[in-house]
């Protein structure tokens, strides 16, 4: 068994899975594993879709951008932001009428995200904890309009990402992170006279990493891949589905 810190650090993306099942009672168990993570002012803001329709998923892949293992990971789930619970309850227990319950504060939403975040974190360490493989589904966010009809989503909720879960068939090299000395301070925020070097040494061994894992093809460092990230807007209609959705009204 590796110990908490080395399981954590030892984390990577699988993107090829056996075509295995999992027990039901280890999915409960890594989401029940969910629950137990932190919540902003106990809101309990999360709500999981699993996506156990084979018909559903292949959509879900062809919205994820063709993303394959969407539809072959043995469970693919859909984390939303939920305040649709949340306001069927104060509804139900509101005595005074006079003030309806606010949603659609940027405050509010920064939570829920949040909330969404630390429960699924929670979940893939609890999965990796037990040698199953996960993969973050950002691409879900390509087309919310249609996931939203897909899942029959209430106004107050929004779907932040998807994950996929199964038993690795693959072992893939670590991505390597930025040299620590670059993102911890102490008291302040820092300029250090030596982030730019420290970085350029981290650009090579980025370049390295994508020579070594596309055979050649991709061999750009972690700064021309920002570069060309921050270039155009990603996924420009956010803003309007949000606030469609009830979210960051004020």
């Amino acid at each position: 068994m590796k110990s908490v810190i080395e399981l954590l650090k030892s984390h990577r993306s699988i993107r090829r899975f056996k075509d295995i099942e999992l027990d039901e009672g280890v999915l409960n168990e890594v989401l029940e594993a969910g629950q137990w993570a932190s919540t902003s002012s106990f809101i309990q803001a999360t709500s999981v879709i699993r996506i156990s329709d084979k018909p559903l998923r292949q959509k879900f892949v062809v919205l994820t951008g063709n993303q394959k293992y969407v539809g072959t990971a043995a469970e693919f789930l859909v984390f939303c932001a939920d305040f649709d619970r949340i306001k069927q309850r104060i509804n139900k227990a509101q005595v005074d009428e006079s003030h309806d319950a606010d949603f659609s504060w940027v405050e509010q939403f920064i939570s829920a995200t949040v909330d969404v975040a630390l429960f699924a974190q929670n979940v893939v360490i609890a999965a990796e904890s037990k040698g199953l493989g996960c993969c973050y589904i950002g691409g879900l966010r390509n087309d919310l309009n249609a996931v939203t009809e897909l899942l029959d989503l209430p106004k107050h909720i929004f779907p932040v990402f998807g994950l996929c879960i199964g038993i690795p068939e693959q072992k893939p090299m670590q991505k390597p992170r930025l040299p620590i000395q670059t993102l911890i301070f102490e008291n302040k925020y820092q300029y250090s006279d030596n982030r730019h070097e420290l970085i350029d040494h981290y650009d090579s061994h980025i370049a390295e990493y994508y020579k070594h894992r596309t055979k050649g093809r991709i061999e750009h460092t972690w700064s021309e891949q920002m570069l060309e990230l921050f270039k155009v807007e990603t996924r420009p209609y956010i803003k309007d589905y949000l606030l469609k959705q009830g979210f960051i009204e004020k």
